[in-house]
């Protein structure tokens, strides 16, 4: 294993965070604060409790949720499609490091950005609601496992993307449709059986779901099935990825 390879990845990927706090750290942070402003504070005050739990207290997970999965991508999009663009991919691909090697670099940078930042959430939301979380150890397992798999996600459309606009495609007409239709702000249990059956499809549902539940212990689908989901999804992405250093597809000429 290649340590120093896999740490001066993570290192260069880690100081552009350090170098762009004001788009890395503040915008999240922002976005989070009008969120509880408009949906905590003005929409909450009209609103029951949700399964038992204020409404400002119940989309907390859902929040940090959709934040970490629009960092997670973003980042480890950039991260691989920058090198692309300027052609220094080439110098990586030739190095003494292998393709897991190069990967647990770049994810493991875009994962740990998305862990600060979800952290840095969670403290801040701590400020408008009584937060609570009933098991820290599977709010953090569940949180690493997702930011990892969809950093991995992320990676594999910087290396499909051959312009930057398509690096925006996925994460806004996608994943932030499915986040925010996935019970982000409400329950899925609160629509009509039709919509109920059809939110099932969602694979963001049984995201979400499975956090929320770490902090409640109130979920739509059993946590059993999210965990399941969400090892799918990684394996898959995993095996991708694997075929894609293989064959050298998007990566050599």
């Amino acid at each position: 294993m290649n340590y120093r390879g896999i740490i001066a990845i993570y290192r260069f990927e880690m100081a552009r965070m350090w170098r762009t706090l004001g788009q890395s750290i503040a915008s999240p942070v922002i976005s989070t604060c009008l969120y509880f402003v408009v949906f905590g504070s003005a929409l909450g005050s009209r609103i029951d409790k949700v399964e038992g739990i204020e409404y400002g207290t119940f989309i907390v997970p859902g929040l940090v949720m959709l934040t970490v999965l629009t960092q997670c991508i973003s980042n480890a999009s950039f991260g691989i499609y920058f090198p692309k663009f300027t052609g220094t991919i080439y110098e990586v691909l030739s190095a003494p490091i292998s393709a897991f090697e190069i990967v647990l670099g770049y994810v493991g940078a875009a994962a740990s950005k998305a862990i600060i930042i979800g952290s840095i959430i969670l403290a801040t939301a701590s400020f408008f609601v009584e937060l609570k979380i009933a098991h820290p150890f599977y709010m953090m397992a569940f949180l690493i496992l997702t930011t990892f798999t969809f950093s991995m996600f992320g990676f594999l459309i910087g290396i499909w993307a051959d312009g930057f606009e398509k690096l925006q495609i996925v994460p806004l007409l996608v994943i932030t449709p499915l986040t925010f239709l996935g019970g982000a702000f409400y329950s899925i249990k609160m629509l009509p059986p039709f919509w109920y059956k059809v939110s099932l499809v969602n694979p963001m549902v049984y995201l979400i779901s499975g956090f929320r539940w770490s902090f409640y212990e109130t979920a739509d689908v059993p946590v059993g099935i999210s965990l399941i989901g969400i090892t799918l999804v990684l394996t898959v992405t995993l095996s991708i990825i694997y075929w894609i250093f293989k064959t050298g597809y998007k990566l050599k000429p």
